[in-house]
């Protein structure tokens, strides 16, 4: 029972924010197949794997030393940050190499470094929550556990790997060789740097002060992350605007259905009105395929023809005049079709 509610909360939590996550990528959803296998990543290698190799060279340090202090501080300060940053990192760089194609913005940088980052911090949860509170402490030292690792510090591995993201987005839409190269290293660097800043607070400052001044250096970082994330999603919306206009003089979509694109509240009104009227599918599909097309325009613009960007271009502009008659639009008066008629 104990190990079983340890999973639950360790799991359960990191759930909910993965789907808060999902929800902010508002033109491009990801797929969520993909996402979910880099939410396993972070659960099974990058948390396997950390725990493995840290024990092990965390072994290797105190027959060194011979120092338990010793060893708890290098393994917090030094080794953990630089395996686990590395091991999550190693996902969002899969994905960097093999998807490209769904990897064309620093915002799904974010999204992919948080995600397999949840995923770990499930697992570590999970772990830490049994082992540290109810093995320890029993059912007090569960629930003090659980508050510790899930609200005050609940996000603070999303925060250090989604710097990682950000790097390798600054790389993939990027020409010049020297960025291409340099970002992705300053972005490990820089989580790396935060993972290890946190760490050594706690080791240095000791019981509460450590806890309250890590947590309030987490969530001050996780805020600052969250307005970037809102900085790059109003990004993306300019994306929106300026690649799709021309979609209108072609004749791909209507202006109704540009200016609902171009809106997620106009985009999730015509969504949900499409419930009432059998073109939901069709609807949200409209929508998240006018976020592809604008997206690999983007690329086009960026990037030049990387597999075939303009066929992929011509093949979604196909699939949205196709779609156009059952896409319902949202305007501020009015909820019409593509055609201009009351939907």
């Amino acid at each position: 029972m104990p190990l079983l509610a340890s999973i639950l909360f360790g799991f359960i939590p990191m759930f909910f924010f993965a789907f808060f996550i999902y929800w902010l990528d508002r033109y491009e959803k990801e797929p969520k197949a993909l996402l979910t296998t880099v939410f396993f990543w972070g659960v099974i290698v990058a948390a396997g794997g950390a725990f493995i190799i840290n024990t092990v060279v965390g072994v290797g340090v105190y027959l060194f030393t011979g120092s338990e202090a010793a060893t708890e501080l290098t393994s917090g300060s030094l080794i953990a940050p630089i395996v686990e940053e590395s091991l999550k990192g190693l996902a969002v760089l899969i994905v960097y190499f093999i998807f490209r194609s769904e990897f064309d913005s620093i915002l799904d940088g974010i999204i992919y470094a948080a995600i397999v980052a949840l995923g770990f911090a499930a697992a570590e949860n999970s772990f830490y929550i049994y082992t540290k509170g109810y093995l320890e402490s029993g059912w007090n030292g569960f629930w003090l556990l659980v508050f510790v690792r899930v609200v005050l510090v609940g996000l603070q591995h999303p925060f250090y790997t989604a710097f990682i993201g950000i790097g390798l987005a600054i790389s993939r839409m990027n020409r010049h060789v020297a960025i291409i190269l340099l970002a992705p290293v300053v972005g490990w660097c820089v989580a790396v740097f935060t993972h290890a800043l946190h760490n050594t607070v706690l080791e240095v400052v000791p019981g509460l002060g450590g806890l309250a001044v890590g947590a309030i250096f987490d969530w001050s970082g996780w805020i600052a992350m969250a307005a970037f994330a809102v900085w790059a999603l109003w990004h993306e919306a300019a994306y929106l605007k300026k690649n799709l206009s021309e979609e209108v003089t072609l004749g791909t979509i209507s202006s109704p259905q540009y200016q609902t694109a171009i809106y997620t509240s106009r985009q999730t009104m015509a969504s949900f009105n499409a419930l009432f009227s059998r073109k939901y599918a069709a609807t949200v599909k409209f929508y998240q395929l006018c976020g592809e097309l604008a997206h690999k325009k983007e690329q086009l613009l960026t990037v030049g023809e990387e597999n075939g960007n303009g066929l992929i271009i011509q093949s979604l502009r196909n699939e949205l005049v196709k779609l156009g008659p059952d896409a319902l639009t949202f305007g501020p008066r009015t909820v019409e079709t593509s055609r201009g008629e009351p939907g």
